[in-house]
């Protein structure tokens, strides 16, 4: 994991004074690191029966489709307001900053499904949670929620205690 550590910048101060923002752009551009990052992300889970992976826009968007390919399974964004051309069910949130909302299409996903939720970073888990419950309200079960980074002193976790969290660093 310190081949992936060694790829995520600090940003100091970013996106306000006192706050250190751990920068993925590194990891992303460096293919040997993002293909160690993907593969560590989805390990844990090649037996659990996926059916499909979930990723929150935007940058869950990337490692989310990488793991959905390396598990041979499909990929389920979780967009924006106003992004998605059919039928959703939506969520608001609040998050550490202000508020936001969450989209999905009604026939993504099933009660057949088991899904994989994956994220660049669990901070405070508002996102996580809002995604989670989402997932849920279309009836598909939650296997577990996979981070590439996991902000400890945050306690995010803490609202995803119900599922199943892997993170690969944790700060």
């Amino acid at each position: 994991m310190e081949r992936l550590r060694e790829k995520i910048r600090d940003i100091p101060d970013f996106p306000k004074p006192g706050v250190v923002y751990r920068d993925i752009t590194p990891l992303v551009r460096d293919p040997a690191a993002l293909r160690l990052a993907v593969h560590e992300l989805v390990h844990p889970f090649f037996s659990d029966g996926l059916t499909a992976v979930v990723g929150m826009e935007a940058r869950g968007f990337i490692f989310g489709a990488l793991a959905a390919w390396e598990l041979g399974i499909g990929f389920v964004p979780l967009r924006k307001p106003g992004k998605l051309p059919y039928d959703v069910h939506s969520i608001s949130y609040d998050l550490e900053y202000g508020s936001e909302s969450l989209e999905v299409h009604v026939d993504a996903l099933t009660a057949a499904d088991r899904v994989l939720v994956v994220d660049d970073v669990l901070a405070t888990g508002g996102t996580s949670q809002a995604s989670c419950a989402l997932i849920e309200k279309l009836g598909a079960q939650i296997a577990a929620c996979a981070f590439v980074v996991e902000l400890d002193f945050l306690h995010g976790r803490g609202r995803l205690e119900h599922h199943r969290v892997h993170s690969l660093l944790h700060y």
